[in-house]
């Protein structure tokens, strides 16, 4: 409720009777999230958070608490939110209750993460795909939002043939006009990749033909490690090569200490700046989930992606 009064005396209207939240919020209150909100949301239902919750005597407990589980970071949905409705829902209305901005990463395209195969899955076909997505952008609504749409899925291609990039195409650019359309309120990006996997104005081909035209902007940098500063670069590089300049975002979770020698749990990479506006991008995000799991691999062997581990979250903390 607080962000459509915000909106309304942002209008200059006054009002008689305070409104229900999202009463006849529609096209009045359509615009920037992060001035309809007080701050990026800190999740307490976390992966972090809950494993602090349940390991109250661990010598861990504090750094982690202190360090990651009380910061703003996103909230991944997949084919383990079910129903997807119920989920967003829920997230979304526990962030607007407390006058925050969510961040939300949709993670369910058919064929997901083709190349690296760790989290491979999905929807099991473009049209559940198609009715994951449009229940995924109902859900939210009018309420403030910022969604990161499909990581990888961009970067992916080298791996896919070309009916297969053609059918991804176009649930991706389903996918952004579901938002356009249903959630006037939330900034929807499209997932660009990383400054080390795809060419700049190749990434820019492949995000125009994902409907980059009616997103918000793009977002970089998702669960991997290069510094801002090449992100940047690197985003600058994508913006010169389209034919209109678009905002992104970039994911800092990971990127203290830089990239390393590869993407999977590799040991020695550190926190990054929290969550913010500006910082060369449109906003700075902790988008992969600080110590979840990028796959059974490197210093995370055995530890399924997505699954969150105390010592992957230590080393992240300490930049060992």
């Amino acid at each position: 409720m607080r962000w459509i009064l915000r909106g309304l005396v942002a209008a200059g209207l006054t009002l008689g009777v305070a409104l229900p939240a999202h009463q006849g919020a529609g096209a009045a209150t359509t615009g920037n999230p992060v001035q309809l909100t007080s701050g990026f949301y800190v999740d307490p239902n976390s992966n972090p958070a809950a494993w602090v919750q349940n390991n109250p005597n661990d010598g861990r407990r504090t750094a982690i608490q202190n360090s990651i589980a009380s910061k703003p970071m996103a909230r991944w949905f997949g084919n383990w939110s079910n129903p997807i409705g119920t989920s967003v829902g829920s997230f979304v209305g526990a962030a607007d209750a407390a006058d925050k901005l969510p961040v939300l990463v949709a993670y369910n395209i058919p064929g997901r993460d083709a190349c690296g195969g760790h989290s491979g899955g999905g929807a099991g076909t473009p049209a559940a795909y198609r009715a994951w997505i449009h229940d995924f952008a109902v859900a939210i609504g009018n309420r403030p939002a910022v969604v990161v749409i499909e990581p990888d899925s961009l970067g992916d291609f080298n791996c896919m043939n070309a009916d297969q990039i053609a059918e991804r195409n176009g649930m991706l650019t389903y996918a952004v006009q579901q938002f356009k359309d249903l959630a006037p309120n939330a900034w929807a990006y499209l997932d660009g990749g990383n400054a080390g996997w795809v060419a700049a104005d190749v990434m820019a081909q492949r995000l125009n033909g994902a409907g980059l035209g009616n997103a918000h902007g793009f977002a970089l940098n998702v669960s991997n490690y290069y510094t801002t500063a090449q992100t940047v670069s690197y985003g600058n590089a994508v913006n010169s090569h389209l034919s209109a300049a678009k905002p992104f975002v970039v994911d800092t979770s990971r990127n203290g200490n830089g990239t390393g020698n590869d993407w999977c749990n590799p040991p020695g990479r550190k926190l990054g700046v929290t969550a913010q506006t500006g910082g060369g991008a449109e906003m700075l995000l902790w988008i992969k989930v600080p110590g979840d799991s990028d796959g059974d691999c490197g210093i995370g062997a055995g530890i399924p992606a997505g699954t969150f581990s105390p010592d992957l979250a230590v080393h992240l903390i300490n930049g060992n």
